[in-house]
């Protein structure tokens, strides 16, 4: 595959799919958790609690790693995205092009005068993040088993 198709592919992949598994390493130790997420381009916005182990982990220390992928049956099928990169929260302006973006891919935050009471109260606990890779890798074992394409995110 070439670097182009590689890249569109992994940006195709990352729109089209909803939780990245984010691994972080504070005090506890390291950590993984699963987060809801939109893409734009290869920055991923995400929302969770400032209390969470991950949330207070990525604030001590931003740089994280993140993957993307099904729950595939059959190696020959998998495919997904692992990145490495920085985290952190974010507001004011990027804050509301987040929100913009999240709601887009999931209409009951976009549209919380129709949302259940329940989304409306835990959304008022929650921050807004940003994941940007540093490096990204795009895995495809339709094109040989453990085949992966490093992208380049910049260009």
């Amino acid at each position: 595959m070439s670097a182009a198709a590689a890249r569109e592919a992994a940006l195709a992949y990352l729109q089209t799919h909803h939780v990245m598994t984010l691994a972080t390493h504070g005090s506890d130790g390291p950590w993984a958790a699963a987060v809801f997420y939109v893409s734009d381009g290869f920055t991923l916005y995400f929302l969770s609690a400032p209390a969470s182990r991950h949330a207070a982990a990525l604030a001590a220390h931003a740089r994280v790693a993140i993957t993307v992928q099904e729950d595939y049956a059959d190696w020959p099928q998998i495919k997904g995205v692992q990145a490495e990169g920085f985290a952190c929260e974010v507001s004011g302006d990027e804050e509301k092009r987040a929100r913009r973006l999240y709601g887009d891919k999931y209409p009951v935050v976009g549209k919380l005068a129709l949302a259940p009471a329940a989304i409306v109260k835990a959304l008022t606990k929650v921050r807004w993040y940003r994941f940007v890779p540093e490096r990204l890798y795009f895995i495809d074992n339709s094109a040989g088993f453990g085949h992966r394409d490093e992208i380049d995110c910049a260009g």
